[in-house]
């Protein structure tokens, strides 16, 4: 008999590539299988692009149809930004990423280096513009002392049809100079989990993610249930090559919201 029963969780924090769109194109019933969970509990959307701010976040998923507010919001350009200033205070930041990055950083009371050289610390984040113009900036800002925090260090996100290199391309620029980042905030590690946990009043909370080496892994590290969603990059024979056993599989959120779904 399958023990799964989904009002046993009162909070979910939900991926957003992968498990709700590929990029550009909405995953069907994942409108309506997100209004389920929102109707059962608390819904977080947590996810590791920082390329948008939490207000363009929620902008993008409100264009697919989805119910969601900003502070509905977890990106990983949020919590680098609140991270350095609570570690901190405000500082002076060399930011290698897009708008979205750029706009947590300034909404944090921190201020944008005017030279790679005076910045207190270097962020990096997805970056489709990345160019080595941007690595030597970087370069200089670190050989000149700065810190170095990065989003995370997912190595690609899915796309209708394929894959795009990730934040983790950018970070693998640096660490191939020789660099190591002082603190990755984004999933699987855990200050993008201490962020959202603040906004919840429960721990009986469901993680739901597609990549198991970040949403499941990161759950897992952090002590909550998790739900391995097949509908963008990991499979399911992932499980066995990388020893990251969720507690659920489905084959999607709205499979997972009709109870297609088995302890994996």
């Amino acid at each position: 008999m399958n023990p799964w029963n989904l009002e046993s969780y009162e909070a979910f924090f939900v991926d957003v590539d992968g498990v709700l769109v590929h990029d550009t194109e909405l995953i069907p019933g994942a409108v309506e299988a997100l209004r389920n969970l929102q109707e059962m509990g608390r819904v977080v959307i947590l996810t590791n692009n920082s390329t948008r701010s939490r207000v363009q976040h929620a902008e993008r998923l409100c264009s697919f149809g989805f119910d969601i507010q900003s502070t509905d919001v977890i990106c990983s350009s949020h919590v680098i930004a609140d991270y350095l200033k609570k570690a901190v205070g405000s500082t002076s930041v060399w930011p290698i990423g897009e708008a979205g990055l750029t706009a947590e950083l300034l909404a944090s009371g921190h201020q944008i280096a005017t030279e790679p050289e005076a910045a207190q610390w270097v962020t990096t984040g997805m970056d489709r513009c990345f160019d080595y113009q941007k690595m030597a900036h970087g370069l200089h800002a670190l050989t000149a002392g700065a810190k170095w925090a990065a989003t995370n260090e997912d190595g690609t996100y899915p796309i209708p049809g394929g894959l795009m290199p990730g934040a983790g391309a950018m970070v693998g620029a640096f660490r191939g100079m020789g660099f190591t980042p002082d603190v990755i905030v984004g999933k699987p590690e855990s200050p993008i989990f201490d962020v959202a946990k603040k906004l919840v009043s429960t721990s009986r909370i469901l993680m739901i993610g597609d990549r198991l080496g970040t949403d499941i892994l990161g759950g897992i590290k952090n002590g909550l249930d998790t739900l391995f969603v097949l509908s963008g990059i990991s499979s399911e024979s992932e499980m066995q090559q990388t020893g990251i056993h969720p507690t659920w599989i489905a084959p999607s959120l709205p499979a997972m919201c009709t109870g297609d779904i088995a302890r994996a």
